[in-house]
């Protein structure tokens, strides 16, 4: 299961967009931790130090402990908004997560034995429809990634949700149907076109032979 990672943050006294703003000036990202029938709580975090978490991509369902004066509150980020221009981290939500709660996250797909499924070895393409999937699950049971085995497809197999084998608890959020996950797909075969002075030079051959059919003709007469 995916482990919390620890982010020291600080007490924000006031909301607003100016009390905001001053935030930004520091260095810092103001935030806020809300749900679990408690209180919003504004904090902020060094810039730095929050950056390098979302930069890693897997952010909105990595479990983070927010350690605020020694105290430790088990969250999860809900909404992150960025500067339009310059891409500048501005604000994040979190969830606060109680014992037991369950939430919804997307989960990587990590595709296994590539080197064991003969439709790509035999030249085939990996067609990924989805790199990720949406489960529902306990909080203290998201999983780091979703494993999709690829050994033993052949050209035109695919892998569905119903292969995936999910944490204890866990269910997938789409159910209507069984959706594709990727399929192993016929290679590409590039047809390149002849070259013009091929082309020019083949007309040229044609020509002349005519030509000469028709001089030969003339001399028999």
């Amino acid at each position: 299961m995916a482990k919390p990672v620890v982010i020291e943050a600080s007490v924000r006294e006031r909301a607003g967009k100016g009390a905001a703003r001053a935030i930004r000036r520091e260095g810092r990202v103001p935030a806020v931790i809300y749900g679990d029938k408690q209180d919003p709580a504004l904090i902020s975090f060094g810039y730095q130090d929050l950056m390098k978490h979302v930069q890693t991509g897997r952010f909105m369902s990595t479990l983070v402990d927010i350690e605020i004066n020694g105290d430790k509150t088990r969250a999860i980020a809900r909404d992150i908004q960025f500067e339009p221009v310059r891409d500048f981290l501005q604000h994040v939500d979190f969830l606060r997560l109680g014992k037991g709660a369950r939430i919804t996250v997307e989960v990587a797909c990590n595709f296994l034995n590539e080197e064991d499924c003969p439709g790509l070895t035999q030249g085939g393409v990996l067609n990924v429809v989805r790199y990720e999937i949406e489960l529902d699950c306990l909080a203290s049971q998201i999983p780091e990634q979703l494993d999709v085995d690829l050994a033993g497809l052949e050209i035109g197999d695919g892998v569905h949700g119903s292969s995936l084998t999910l944490p204890e608890g866990a269910e997938l959020t789409i159910t209507d149907r069984d959706f594709t996950i990727c399929t192993i797909a016929s290679p590409t075969v590039v047809v390149e076109p002849e070259d013009e002075a091929d082309e020019a030079a083949e007309g040229e051959e044609a020509a002349e032979g005519e030509e000469g059919a028709e001089g030969e003709e003339g001399e028999q007469e």
